[in-house]
């Protein structure tokens, strides 16, 4: 099958031709209709994320059921799926506490058992154990969430992390309130998810901050109230338009800087959520600690939303098909698995919220079989 290698980071990925091994008991193999692309796994490519190389990237992936290992329960061929990088064991004790998404022994084969992609005889890793940049996936049952069949999957794909990390941080991670007060940096795929979610949340006041004036105007499309751009006077301009400062702060980079602008922009008793990866090494420097603490002001991080996948996912796909989640605007483009190194380009030029490759023969026989 074809897929997307990367074998050195900065550098490109290159489509080859690789082989995945057979289901094991608690696998899936799913033919892939349509893989995001996101800023992480661009953190991989440019090394700021670590990963076994080669490696096939993607973890944004919807697609059909093709085959289920003899273990595998409440997944069969034909289901229309959406994976996430939150894979869970079951019985770490984030799993029974409740924190899923936060579980400390994700399930993957042992160096003892085959590879589950080989290139040539060599094992190949896959980006935290999904790799959806290629034709098909075999992934661990608990990483997979059924869709509805009505979600066309170039649209399904995207739930599976930006809309379930963007709209979970501000629902679940954040708990914003209905009349509260909120502002995102950052308005990519992520940011716009925050955006919708606060929006879904009920918050009074969104504010978007971004440098690019062309996703300002698409996040106020997806709730934001307001919109600046994120000069060196943001963070004032946030606190004068806010009579002292918002409720919630939501970073979408990962920069020390813009995770510092966000910080000031907290009224009292405000809370930043740290979302945007940052680069290896990076620190963030708190000048204000002493204010900070005589105010309250916390600073927390979101895994994945801090989400239970396998129930939001669905529910989320439910709220698109009922009108009350936007999917359409956040697919900027699809493209063919061969164009991914364009896709790319596109992300970092900051043109797009979203980049989908499809795979339109598989995409289209969902859509007929729905």
């Amino acid at each position: 099958m074809k897929a997307a290698v990367l074998y050195q980071t900065k550098t490109p990925l290159i489509i080859e031709d690789v082989k995945l091994d057979d289901c094991g008991p608690q696998e899936v193999r799913i033919q892939v209709a349509a893989s995001g692309l996101c800023h992480s796994d661009f953190h991989v490519i440019s090394g700021d994320m670590s990963t076994p190389l080669p490696s096939v990237l993607g973890h944004e992936i919807a697609g059909v059921v093709v085959e289920t290992g003899a273990q595998v329960s409440g997944l069969r061929r034909g289901d229309h799926v959406v994976t996430c990088l939150s894979s869970y064991c079951g019985h770490c004790r984030q799993c029974l506490g409740g924190t899923s998404y936060r579980c400390v022994a994700k399930p993957a084969r042992s160096e003892q058992e085959r590879p589950r992609l080989t290139l040539n005889g060599q094992a190949m890793g896959q980006m935290g154990g999904l790799g959806g940049f290629a034709e098909q996936v075999l992934v661990h049952q608990n990483a997979v969430a059924v869709m509805p069949r009505e979600i066309p999957l170039d649209r399904a794909a995207v739930l599976g992390c930006a809309v379930v990390t963007g709209v979970g941080a501000a629902i679940n991670s954040a708990k914003v309130r209905p009349g509260q007060s909120v502002v995102v940096v950052g308005c990519g795929g992520v940011g716009l998810n925050v955006i919708q979610g606060a929006r879904l949340a009920g918050a009074q006041t969104i504010i978007a901050v971004d440098r690019v004036p062309a996703k300002l105007e698409l996040a106020r499309r997806f709730g934001a109230t307001h919109a600046l751009l994120g000069d060196d006077d943001a963070a004032q301009a946030v606190r004068a338009m806010t009579a002292g400062g918002v409720d919630h702060a939501f970073e979408a980079i990962g920069l020390a800087s813009t995770q510092e602008m966000a910080f000031g922009m907290l009224g009292v008793g405000g809370m930043l959520t740290l979302i945007g990866v940052p680069p290896a090494g990076a620190r963030l420097s708190l000048a204000r600690l002493m204010p900070a603490i005589l105010t309250e002001k916390r600073i927390q991080g979101s895994m994945m939303g801090s989400s239970a996948f396998q129930l939001d996912l669905p529910r989320f796909a439910r709220m698109y098909l009922d009108g009350q989640l936007m999917l359409d605007e956040l697919v900027s483009q699809r493209l063919p698995l061969a164009a991914i190194n364009e896709g790319f380009d596109a992300m970092l030029g900051g043109t797009v919220a979203r980049s989908v490759i499809v795979f339109d023969d598989v995409l289209r026989d969902s859509l007929q079989a729905a």
